[in-house]
């Protein structure tokens, strides 16, 4: 797993572990009310990578935070895609207009009387 992909999960621990403190419930109260046993939700807390994405997104709606995942990868925000989308129509442009310029070139003048 990246670094910064594990931090990140790391730091979610962390933040719903802080959530759960926050909302005064005990390790056995969360544990329950996601479907998972204590040691699954002390993992979670720690940011484990092993933990289902689904507890997470269960710990998630637990907090009222659940719309933030529709956002996670939406098409509008991968960065990367967007500027292989420009970089590939930059090119076709180009292709066209040289397709376009020779075309041009190729056409014989219109005959003059």
């Amino acid at each position: 797993m990246p670094p910064a992909a594990a931090q990140a999960l790391k730091a979610l621990g962390e933040d719903l572990a802080i959530a759960r403190g926050r909302r005064r419930e005990s390790q056995r109260t969360w544990a329950k009310r996601l479907g998972v046993s204590i040691p699954t939700l002390i993992r979670l807390e720690r940011g484990d990578p092993g933990v289902g994405a689904g507890i997470y997104a269960t710990a998630l709606w637990l907090i009222g935070r659940s719309a933030a995942l529709a956002a996670l990868a939406a098409p509008g925000s991968d960065r990367g895609a967007l500027e292989s989308d420009v970089r590939e129509a930059v090119a076709r442009r180009a292709a066209r207009s040289a397709a376009s310029a020779q075309a041009r070139l190729a056409r014989k003048p219109p005959k003059q009387d």
